[in-house]
């Protein structure tokens, strides 16, 4: 049966077992990454949409962004969250006092914003696979990871309709805004295929029903971009090729920009009371 947020075949949970309060000891690692690699994909998207607050083409795309952005960092700061109840330092010392190969983000985030087209593509198809996910983890064998999933899975279905909504009004009027859109789209495609790059020790929480396997979510989430972008009248690219690395902390030189700037607050007074 399929979502009718995403479009996609709906995505069964990780695996049916019973609900686990704390993790086994030999997973933490694992499942601290695969959070970290959650939370910073929501911090870093949510700073490139709020870049758009005073830029946006309209008033209402303006407004949507900044509500997105603030949205994208609520949800992040939820991830960072659950690492701290786990050993790690406050949510606000993750996102401000780690370096560039410390991220675990998916390269896609850390590009530069673009023009609108760049972004609203972005976020498209990150939000079609932030869904997904989500969905999946709804199932998770751990029941904190289960519970939060549940909560950030109904924000996102709006997210998800606000860029459906705009692809498809962009891409079906002026051949001006169409080609912008399938150039965004063909720029961005390898960094977006790299979305479901495992994080190291994925395969043991999966084994564990604690994660979905990202392999399984990656083809249902191209089959419903292809069938979305195809409606719209745009050409996913046949191109199998993923920028990956940055699970593993390989990042480009747009994301050193990034957190100089992010950071630099921060960073001149960490105990100072934000």
């Amino acid at each position: 049966m399929a979502n009718p947020a995403t479009g996609a075949a709906t995505v069964a949970p990780a695996t049916d077992r019973t609900a686990l309060d704390t993790p086994p000891p030999e997973l933490l690692g694992a499942l601290k990454r695969y959070l970290l690699a959650l939370a910073d994909d929501e911090m870093l998207l949510g700073h490139r949409d709020a870049e758009w607050t005073g830029l946006g083409p309209i008033l209402e795309e303006d407004i949507a962004f900044s509500s997105m952005a603030q949205d994208e960092l609520g949800h992040a700061k939820i991830w960072y969250g659950l690492r701290h109840e786990l050993g790690e330092p406050s949510p606000d010392r993750q996102a401000f006092l780690r370096d560039a190969p410390d991220w675990l983000n998916a390269r896609l985030l850390e590009l530069d914003r673009g023009d609108y087209a760049a972004s609203l593509v972005r976020q498209y198809l990150f939000d079609l696979a932030e869904l997904l996910r989500l969905e999946a983890l709804t199932g998770s064998a751990w029941k904190p990871l289960a519970d939060a999933a549940l909560k950030l899975r109904q924000e996102e279905k709006y997210h998800l309709l606000h860029g459906q909504a705009y692809l498809e009004r962009l891409a079906k009027g002026a051949d001006e805004a169409r080609d912008l859109l399938q150039a965004a789209l063909d720029r961005l495609w390898p960094y977006a295929l790299a979305i479901w790059e495992p994080v190291e020790g994925e395969a043991d929480l999966v084994a564990a029903g604690i994660v979905p396997a990202s392999a399984a979510l990656a083809p249902v989430w191209r089959a419903a971009v292809v069938t979305r972008f195809e409606r719209a009248g745009l050409t996913v690219p046949l191109s199998h090729d993923a920028v990956t690395g940055g699970r593993r902390g390989e990042h480009g030189p747009e994301l050193v920009t990034l957190l100089a700037a992010m950071q630099g607050l921060y960073r001149s007074d960490p105990e100072a009371d934000w």
